[in-house]
């Protein structure tokens, strides 16, 4: 004879099941959970480790190059240790080739005033602390002779300006050196910043009447250059290159040419 389950077994039943599903659910949500968080953690593990690799290849910036050694002097506020070229921090001395006056009579105080850098520079361990880089890619640093700022030692001996345009640390050096007439304040000079402006807005004597703008033709490709650009005065039209001149910019373009970066 069989026998007919009381009622009171089914909500027992019941509850075996949902506690069963339960379980079945919280394992699976559980496992979920893991995936996510362990994607997560190797992805969090990935960055922090792209960081750290970007940090050790990273170039040390400027700021903290220390350059030492023996140098020699490139221009009046220009030397170079190691290979380095270096631009003295807040000084501007004459160029290379300029001229200035004295006596009534002109003196190339441009490669004078490298001669005084020379002079400082001969036989001495320079020490050059980055500051950061100019458009040349050149370190700009103040550098010591000796214990000494060979950038307040030149303006000060009337080698160089003090450069309002960056800094004003050798402002008083360079009113000592007026006051006592000592070097290009002798005579008369052109401020070295106010010349290279000059001589970059001056349309190239070679160009035709009108057409001042030189098309240069180099290994990035076709080029122009207008007047008071950067490399302006140092670009040079040679037509057996295919290079020339031209009269406007769209005159320029039209014929393939793009503008200068500077």
């Amino acid at each position: 004879m069989s026998t007919i389950p009381s009622r009171p077994a089914a909500p027992a039943l019941a509850r075996a099941l949902t506690s069963a599903a339960a379980r079945t659910l919280t394992s699976a949500l559980t496992r979920a959970a893991a995936r996510i968080l362990t994607g997560a953690a190797v992805r969090a593990a990935a960055c922090a480790a792209l960081l750290v690799l970007a940090g050790l290849l990273a170039p040390a910036p400027a700021a903290a190059q220390t350059v030492t050694g023996p140098a020699r002097a490139i221009d009046g506020d220009t030397l170079e240790i190691g290979g380095e070229r270096i631009r003295l921090f807040g000084i501007d001395a004459p160029e290379l080739a300029q001229g200035c006056s004295r006596d009534g009579a002109d003196w190339a105080c441009g490669r004078w005033a490298r001669a005084r850098l020379a002079a400082r520079l001969a036989g001495a361990t320079i020490v050059c602390e980055g500051r950061g880089r100019d458009r040349y890619g050149r370190l700009v640093a103040t550098c010591r002779a000796g214990g000494q700022d060979l950038a307040g030692l030149l303006v000060r001996e009337g080698a160089a300006f003090a450069f309002r345009r960056y800094s004003d640390a050798y402002v008083a050096a360079e009113k000592e050196a007026l006051i006592a007439g000592r070097g290009i304040w002798a005579g008369e000079v052109e401020p070295p910043a106010a010349l290279r402006a000059a001589t970059r807005a001056a349309p190239d004597p070679q160009a035709p009447e009108g057409c001042p703008i030189k098309g240069n033709v180099s290994a990035s490709g076709r080029v122009y250059h207008l007047p008071g650009q950067a490399d302006y005065a140092a670009t040079r039209i040679d037509p057996a290159r295919g290079e020339r001149w031209f009269c406007s910019e769209q005159e320029a373009r039209r014929a393939g040419w793009r503008p200068a970066r500077r």
